[in-house]
């Protein structure tokens, strides 16, 4: 099987890349070569710019495809350009969407792939939705064979999943827990989230793999365990053998003292984290048979956490989103600050 992964060195793509390295995949990577790709010996890599239109079909030109995934696209015109480059040099286009999308509010916390798809928070999904919405359209009136996957909160080796975090990353969040600081968890810490690993979503994603049952069809591929916000974090500190120092402030106003110091937590909260979800994973589990997440979340963070402390490159310090960790902390009242 012959598949091109544009993009393919990205948190999700990653693990998708690295669980294919050995079998019978011709796997080529196409994206910009800024990243360390040493350790995905045996596929092909193109470098180029996926959005110049004419430098990529120069980049593609002769070349045939059984499955093309699109990881970087993210807008309606990234998949309008998808579609003139593959509609005619690949068999299967599976599309990269969002499980954001899914309707906020939510209606019912179970999730399946037919829940409404609204968010009026997040442009980013709005954008997604747009995106699949045409996606079909075009394989309604034309057959374009698209597929197309949802993620959710999936992580990997390089960063630590919290709720929030400043411009730099989220490893100031894991050095507050560290050092036993206050750490903003949004609500009371009480809403359901799902946390999945890289290598586990691979699993379930490479069932749709040059598979046509599934084209036309949309899938979400989660971990099915849930954990509230507040056990996300004490599994952290767990791992270093403190004790979490929680600063509860409601979604809303932290929304809103983000806005204030600079940090859009809009989309990414009120839009998404601060809802309790349970993903039905059934339908993915009927086209990849004996797929479950066995990752769980306390045996996947600790590994991240090993891994980012053997790499210090990772270890990005953010004394902007410290000090506005404090500011908040100060407000609430945490007399532990």
């Amino acid at each position: 099987m012959k598949i091109l992964f544009i993009g393919g060195t990205g948190t999700i793509s990653y693990g998708i890349t690295k669980h294919l390295q050995g079998k019978n995949v011709e796997l080529t990577l196409l994206n910009r070569g800024q990243r360390d790709t040493r350790d995905l010996e045996g596929f092909e890599t193109i470098v180029g710019d996926y959005h110049n239109e004419v430098e990529m079909a120069n980049l593609l030109r002769g070349r045939t495809f059984d499955v093309v995934v699109s990881f970087i696209a993210f807008t309606l015109e990234d998949v309008k350009r998808d579609y003139r480059l593959f509609k005619d040099i690949t068999k299967q286009y599976i599309f990269i969407s969002t499980a954001s999308a899914y309707h906020k509010p939510l209606r019912n916390p179970v999730i399946t792939e037919s829940t409404l798809l609204h968010n009026p928070y997040w442009e980013y999904s709005r954008n997604k939705i747009a995106c699949e919405k045409w996606l079909l359209e075009v394989y309604k009136e034309e057959g374009f064979p698209v597929t197309i996957v949802r993620p959710s909160h999936t992580y990997g080796d390089t960063s630590v999943p919290t709720a929030i975090h400043g411009h730099i990353g989220s490893w100031s969040v894991v050095e507050r827990i560290q050092k036993g600081l206050p750490v903003i968890i949004h609500g009371d810490g009480s809403s359901l989230w799902t946390l999945t690993h890289t290598l586990d979503f691979a699993k379930g994603f490479v069932g749709l793999l040059g598979n046509f049952e599934t084209i036309g069809q949309v899938y979400h591929i989660t971990s099915d365990e849930s954990l509230t916000w507040t056990q996300i974090y004490e599994i952290i500190a767990n791992k270093f053998g403190v004790k979490l120092n929680p600063c509860y402030v409601s979604s809303d106003l932290l929304s809103k003292l983000g806005n204030q110091m600079g940090y859009d937590f809009e989309g990414g909260l009120l839009g998404d984290k601060s809802h309790s979800v349970i993903f039905d994973n059934s339908k993915i589990k009927e086209v990849s048979p004996g797929f479950v997440a066995t990752i769980k979340f306390h045996q996947g963070v600790s590994q991240t956490i090993d891994y980012i402390l053997k790499h210090p490159k990772y270890q990005l310090k953010d004394p902007e989103f410290d000090d506005f960790c404090d500011q908040v902390a100060a407000l609430m009242g945490n007399v532990e600050l």
